[in-house]
């Protein structure tokens, strides 16, 4: 492969050993009472609106955007607001002990200023003591501060992929013509969405509250103090997927005035794939990272190695992205394909039951039975070292069998999201996945007319778009590039404006 070299990788992460590791690639290894992985944003709005209601102390969100206008719970008849900027005014005026800190991206803001209404709720909370509002622009020049956390009295914490923004709610039927997916202010209707997040409470939900308040820390310079002891919070109509389980937080951080670069994920990424048995599930906004991509094609040598099964976006969400993240993508795909000489790697994209495009917001991690990863990151260069970044992850012993409730756990969510790309009832996923022995020979039986997985085929790039992905101008994997070069060399490019399309995509 011509790709360029990727940190190096323990040989074949020996099954005996755990994957992982303080210090290594997590941060923390924190004990959940509960886990829930949510999919879809429609689920995660509805538990993020209920578990501030039951707030007694403190309200964390931490994210790359915020549309105060998006409606959380279009079904709620609690009688408190449903619009994410009158419901957290109702809860700044109605329960005045609960302290309300909202960190944002601070480009994110840029972007707000032709939001509608989005600027006058800032300027109504600013008359509330308990609500704090701050932009978080510590981070190297084009980089993105990228979390998406809540945490609500330490006690319960959200954290994924999903913006708290326009144009993510959807539920998991990702119908054709849902009349609810409108924009807030134009009323205009958008595609359908495809995401995840997670749930967790107990002291992994403690962990993440001091993740929030050290990055509110970073980016403000002010401390938050940490909530007094408060009740446990579970929203009623969250399953439980993991119990009394071992959550890690692994983390990306760029260097930034004098602090040192943190690639906790990327180094999860390589261990978890040099790890694999069987098989790879990821789901992905991107594929676009060079790491990655080597970590692949070095499993698709070995003759013995596992499968990998991806599903992206069949496109990028705005004419830039998909000049510099398709372009790479079509690169990484050749030479992918270049090393696949015995067929184990598919890269797929959702469409619904009238073959539209699903567009993939999501980012899973599933290795064999053992590892799941959810997180903020893509699988792209900036996530690796660039952006701030936060994924949760849960490992099975090795030493455990198939009925291990963690394996039993991670198979069924497996089975359940290729469900709802498939059309499929998750059962018979779980049925033919046995029978097969094979993810990629399971998904080929299932997938058909309808709602189900394409294979997707880039097209042709050209020379603007290979000299894009080969000096990763716009994906940097380090702080290290300054901005002025950056700026000269896209002057030079030349980019071409595509008749109605936006110059930057609706979110990361």
């Amino acid at each position: 492969m011509v790709l360029a070299s990727s940190p190096p990788v323990r040989d074949s992460r020996s099954p005996t050993g755990p994957i992982l590791e303080v210090g290594r690639n997590c941060w923390r290894i924190a004990r959940a009472d509960r886990l829930s992985v949510i999919i879809d944003a429609a689920n995660y709005f509805a538990a993020v609106r209920q578990a501030i209601l039951e707030a007694r102390h403190s309200v964390y969100l931490i994210g790359w955007d915020f549309d105060t206008r998006v409606s959380l719970d279009p079904d709620a008849t609690d009688g408190a607001p449903k619009r994410l900027g009158r419901f957290l005014d109702w809860i700044a005026r109605t329960r005045p002990g609960v302290k309300i800190s909202l960190l944002k991206w601070d480009m994110g803001v840029l972007f707000s200023l032709g939001r509608g209404s989005t600027p006058l709720f800032v300027l109504d909370w600013m008359t509330h003591e308990n609500v704090r509002l701050k932009l978080d622009g510590a981070h190297p020049a084009t980089a993105a501060h990228h979390h998406k956390i809540v945490v609500v009295d330490d006690v319960l914490a959200f954290c994924g992929g999903i913006d708290i923004t326009a144009d993510r709610w959807d539920t998991r039927d990702h119908l054709d013509d849902d009349p609810r997916r409108r924009r807030p202010t134009t009323r205009r209707r958008y595609g359908p969405w495809h995401d995840a997040t997670t749930a967790v409470s107990g002291p992994a939900a403690a962990a993440l509250g001091e993740l929030a308040r050290d990055r509110w820390l970073k980016a403000t310079g002010e401390r938050l103090e940490a909530p007094p002891p408060a009740p446990p919070i579970w929203p009623v109509h969250l399953g439980g997927d993991f119990d009394r389980v071992n959550v890690a937080i692994a983390r990306t951080n760029p260097a930034y005035d004098g602090r040192p670069e943190v690639r906790e994920i990327e180094r999860l990424y390589l261990d978890a794939i040099a790890a694999a048995r069987r098989s790879v599930y990821l789901e992905s906004q991107y594929f676009a990272s060079k790491a990655i991509a080597e970590a692949i094609g070095r499993r698709l040598a070995e003759p013995d190695g596992p499968e990998f099964v991806i599903v992206n976006p069949q496109s990028a969400d705005g004419w830039l992205e998909e000049e510099v993240m398709g372009g790479a993508r079509a690169i990484l795909l050749e030479q992918i394909r270049a090393v696949d000489l015995q067929g184990r790697f598919r890269l797929y994209y959702p469409v619904t039951e009238k073959g539209r495009p699903i567009y993939v917001h999501a980012k899973i991690l599933i290795v064999d039975d053992r590892i799941l990863r959810v997180g903020s990151s893509n699988l792209n260069n900036r996530s690796m070292g660039f952006d701030t970044e936060s994924d949760l992850a849960i490992e099975a012993g090795p030493d455990t069998g198939p009925d291990d409730p963690v394996r039993v756990a991670i198979r069924r969510l497996r089975a359940d999201l290729l469900a709802e790309h498939l059309g499929a009832d998750a059962a018979a996923v779980e049925t033919t996945l046995a029978l097969q022995g094979s993810l990629l020979g399971a998904v080929e039986i299932l997938r058909g007319a309808g709602r189900s997985l394409q294979p997707l085929e880039p097209p042709e790039i050209g020379a603007i778009q290979r000299e894009l992905a080969d000096r990763a101008l716009l994906d940097p994997a380090t702080a290290r590039p300054a901005a002025s070069p950056l700026k000269r060399r896209l002057s030079r490019l030349r980019l071409p404006r595509r008749p109605g399309r936006t110059t930057a995509g609706r979110g990361a």
